[in-house]
C-alpha cells in the first residue's frame, strides 16, 4: 500500500474542496484524491495496489445517515446510511422491498453493518484482470488492452461491452434502484445536481476506467427513491455459483402492477452481472404493459431484453441463464410470490410460469 494523506472533512463544502485540491496538486491519475466512508472495497483496492490515492477524505462524520421521507412521499437515502440500515428501515421494507431484497442478497451481515449506499453505488467491478496487477487492464491502467479478451471470461459481461473492455458492475442494490427509477444527489464544486440512476453508470466505450457520470471532486449525498408502492409484485433474483457470498452471474429486479383485470399497468426490468451497469430496455418493457402477464408474453420481454447480447465462450451460458431468469423473475413477481433471501432455493412464482425442467 502507497503512502497517502488523510484529511477528515467536517461539512459536505470542506469534503469537496478537500478533493478538488488534492485532484488540482495531483500530476498523474493514480493520484486522485477518494472518499473514505465505509472501505469495504476502497481498502481492498489499496492493499492490493490496484488503486494508490495520495489522498483519503474521511467523510464518516458528515450528517448524511438519515433516512427519510420527502414532501412528494418518496424516500431519501443518506450516502451515509449503511446498507443494513437501510435494507431493515421500515419504510423500505414496507414500500420498496425490491431494494431491501437486492441488498440482503450481497456480502456478509459483517459488510452490510459496514458498507455504505454511497459506496456500494461506486464500487467497481470485480473482474480478476482488474484485480491482478500482473495483467493488462484497461480499467486499470489505461491503453494497456483489456486482458479478460482471450482470458478467462465466466463472469463477464454479455451485453453493452466494448473492445475495451469486457467487465461488469458488481452492485446488486444498483440493479434494484434503477427499477425504482432512482435519483442519484451529488454536490461537487459547482454545487448540487441529481443524476438519473439510469445515468449514472456508464458503459465501458473506449474509457473504461470511468465507471460513472461523476464530476472531479463530486460527492454522492444522497439516493431519492420516488413515490411509489410496488410491494405486491416484486423479485429480487440473483444466480450465482454458490448460495453465500457470491457475485452475481445474472441477477433480475423486477417491480410490476396489475390492474383489476389482472393486466399489467407497469412493469420494469434490470439486469445485473451482464454488463457495465444495470441493464434495463424500455421497449422490452413496453411490450408487457396493458398485457396478461403469461409465459408466451414474458418470452417475447426476454428475447428483446437480450437481443444484441455476445458471450466470450466462458460466459456462454450467461445468455440463456439470463433468458431463463428474466421468465422465472417475471412468473414470480406477476404471481406475488418474490424469491426469499433466507430460504435461497429458487422460488418458481406462478405454476403457469415455472420453468420447464
Amino acid at each position: 500500500m502507497n503512502r497517502f494523506d488523510y484529511r477528515r472533512a467536517a461539512d459536505v463544502a470542506q469534503a469537496v474542496s478537500l478533493a478538488g485540491q488534492a485532484m488540482a496538486d495531483a500530476a498523474a491519475s493514480t493520484g486522485r484524491a477518494r472518499f473514505l466512508a465505509g472501505g469495504t472495497n476502497l481498502v481492498d483496492l489499496m492493499k492490493e495496489d490496484v488503486e494508490a490515492p495520495l489522498t483519503l477524505i474521511d467523510v464518516n462524520r458528515l450528517p448524511l445517515r438519515a433516512i427519510e421521507e420527502l414532501a412528494d412521499g418518496g424516500l431519501r437515502l443518506g450516502a451515509l446510511a449503511t446498507n443494513a440500515e437501510t435494507a431493515d428501515h421500515p419504510l423500505v421494507r414496507a414500500r420498496y422491498p425490491v431494494l431491501s431484497s437486492a441488498i440482503l442478497s450481497g456480502a456478509t451481515r459483517q459488510l452490510r453493518n459496514a458498507a455504505t449506499n454511497g459506496g456500494n453505488l461506486n464500487q467497481r467491478t470485480r473482474c480478476c484482470y482488474f484485480y491482478d496487477t500482473a495483467t493488462p487492464c484497461n480499467k486499470r491502467a489505461p491503453g494497456t488492452g483489456c486482458g479478460a479478451l482471450g482470458g478467462f471470461t465466466r463472469m463477464h459481461a454479455i451485453l453493452g461491452a466494448s473492445a475495451d473492455c469486457v467487465a461488469t458492475n458488481p452492485s446488486d442494490m444498483a440493479v434494484a434502484l434503477a427499477v425504482l427509477d432512482a435519483r442519484v444527489r451529488v454536490t461537487g464544486p459547482q454545487g448540487e445536481r441529481t443524476i438519473p440512476l439510469a445515468d449514472y453508470h456508464r458503459l465501458p466505450g473506449d474509457q473504461p476506467w470511468r465507471d460513472n457520470t461523476l464530476g472531479a471532486a463530486e460527492l454522492v449525498t444522497a439516493v431519492d427513491l420516488p413515490a411509489g408502492d410496488f410491494s405486491a409484485h416484486y423479485t429480487y433474483l440473483k444466480l450465482r455459483d454458490r448460495l453465500s457470498y457470491a457475485f452475481a452471474l445474472v441477477s433480475v429486479a423486477v417491480v410490476l402492477a396489475r390492474d383489476d383485470a389482472g393486466r399489467c399497468t407497469d412493469v420494469r426490468i434490470a439486469l445485473g452481472g451482464v454488463a457495465h451497469k444495470p441493464w434495463r430496455v424500455p421497449a422490452a418493457e413496453a411490450l408487457l404493459r396493458g398485457g396478461m402477464p403469461e409465459r408466451p408474453l414474458f418470452e417475447q420481454v426476454a428475447a428483446r431484453m437480450l437481443e444484441g447480447a455476445a458471450a466470450l465462450g466462458d460466459n456462454d451460458f450467461k445468455i440463456e441463464l439470463a433468458r431463463r431468469a428474466i421468465v422465472r423473475a417475471l412468473g414470480q413477481a406477476a404471481s406475488g410470490r418474490p424469491q426469499s433471501q433466507t430460504d435461497k432455493r429458487i422460488a418458481a412464482g406462478a405454476d403457469m410460469n415455472a420453468e420447464p425442467t
